[in-house]
């Protein structure tokens, strides 16, 4: 059998869960502020979020970033992850019959 690919595994800063990278979303803070990694290659500090909605408040979830990231975030940042989170929030919000 062949070996298998080493996943690297990632802890969630707003609930701690250890889950594979690829399962967690990257905020980085760059020199041109703070984003949302899709890739998960950019450059600069960065930090993971569950996609779990509990972990997307952004009560709970803003402090624990701007303590990970260590920066503060602008107003503009804290309204990308909330639009950001919302897309997280849509698909699970339609029922099914």
């Amino acid at each position: 059998m062949g070996k298998q690919k080493h996943q690297p595994i990632r802890t969630c800063v707003v609930c701690h869960a250890e889950r594979p990278k690829r399962e967690l979303i990257r905020i980085v803070r760059t020199k041109d502020g703070v984003r949302i990694d899709p890739t998960g290659k950019l450059a600069g500090r960065g930090a993971y979020i569950c996609p779990k909605p509990d972990c997307w408040r952004l009560d709970v979830a803003v402090p624990k970033l701007q303590r990970a990231l260590k920066t503060m975030l602008t107003a503009e940042e804290k309204e990308m992850l909330a639009e950001f989170a919302e897309t997280l929030l849509a698909p699970s919000d339609t029922v099914q019959d």
